[in-house]
């Protein structure tokens, strides 16, 4: 499909560790659109950072590995492009905001010198006076005044050091961005503005994001659609409307059911009981069978497949194979 930027496909990520195979990616099916933003949902553990850095690329082998799948963007598979393709697609066609601002920054190096780094390897004929102009502007855009170009990390507030790594991501104003929890350790005021940020220098170069979070309403602000993670694998996909207002998997019940509510008066949140299942010891089931509701003897045995509505609901759940609702996906 010609507006399909990103379409991820049956992707399967392990990590070998001392403890055994860790499982952190399943089969994980994804499609980003252009224009479009994209939230990921899941608790801790769940998987989204090693999607992000799988389509990165920057799975660190050893321990992790792509055991299984396909990454397409704009129709090229980057599983299969050397690591010199690669390079050039990164940070100037799909950048990163990484999870901690306060270790994504080199301590030594000023923060206009990072900024201008990225610009200078995607183009290097740039002269230098015209390559920190473009920096300079950069760091205006995000907000930081370009008098601080000869500033360290060290000088900045969490909130800023947020800034300057997104001015680093869209220096080259990629196609597609990734956020990783990027209001992670900031405080609400400062979250709020990071996000509008984002959202506005999204919509000003037409970018695709792909936002990785576990606040749903940081996505109900942010996002065209929604998926739905656990355990490595995609477990409910749609639009913003059909995951908020047409909750089909138990799972994502469980996440908006512990959601306060301002006009209840109750002493403690809803919880999901249970945890997640151990990544290195799987169940051969559905992997969320021992924490549902709903959970039969069949859903401990047969794994459930990625079911599909005629409007594009995706959901992965037993309960919906008989319904006449959806069919199997793909």
């Amino acid at each position: 499909m010609d507006d399909v930027l990103l379409d991820i496909k049956n992707l399967s990520i392990c990590y070998s560790t001392e403890d055994g195979e860790v499982h952190a990616l399943n089969n994980a099916d994804l499609t980003l659109h252009r224009g479009e933003s994209l939230g990921l949902v899941g608790e801790t553990g769940a998987g989204k950072t090693t999607l992000a850095r799988g389509v990165m690329r920057l799975i660190p082998n050893p321990p992790g590995k792509v055991v299984g799948g396909e990454i397409f963007y704009d129709g090229r598979d980057l599983l299969k492009l050397s690591e010199a393709d690669m390079r050039r697609i990164r940070g100037r066609e799909i950048s990163m905001i990484f999870q901690d601002p306060m270790t994504s920054l080199n301590p030594v190096m000023t923060v206009g010198d990072q900024i201008l780094e990225v610009i200078n390897v995607h183009h290097p004929d740039l002269p230098r006076h015209e390559a920190r102009k473009k920096a300079e502007e950069m760091m205006e855009m995000v907000g930081i005044t370009s008098s601080r170009y000869e500033d360290y990390p060290h000088q900045f507030s969490g909130g800023m050091k947020q800034r300057v790594v997104i001015a680093i991501a869209l220096a080259c104003s990629p196609k597609m961005l990734i956020a990783d929890e990027p209001t992670t350790a900031l405080d609400v005021t400062i979250q709020a503005q990071v996000l509008e940020m984002i959202r506005d220098l999204k919509e000003k170069n037409n970018t695709s994001m792909l936002l990785i979070t576990h606040d749903l309403g940081v996505v109900a602000q942010n996002c065209d659609r929604v998926a739905i993670i656990y355990s490595g694998e995609i477990v409910e996909y749609g639009t913003l409307h059909q995951i908020y207002k047409e909750t089909l998997h138990p799972y994502t019940e469980g996440l908006f059911g512990s959601i306060p509510n301002l006009t209840s008066n109750i002493k403690r949140l809803a919880a999901i009981d249970g945890m997640m299942p151990d990544p290195t010891a799987l169940p051969a089931g559905c992997k969320f069978a021992d924490r549902c509701k709903y959970a039969t003897d069949r859903c401990r045995t047969e794994h459930p497949r990625l079911l599909e509505r005629e409007d594009g609901h995706k959901v992965r759940c037993i309960r919906y194979e008989s319904s006449g609702e959806v069919t199997e996906n793909g």
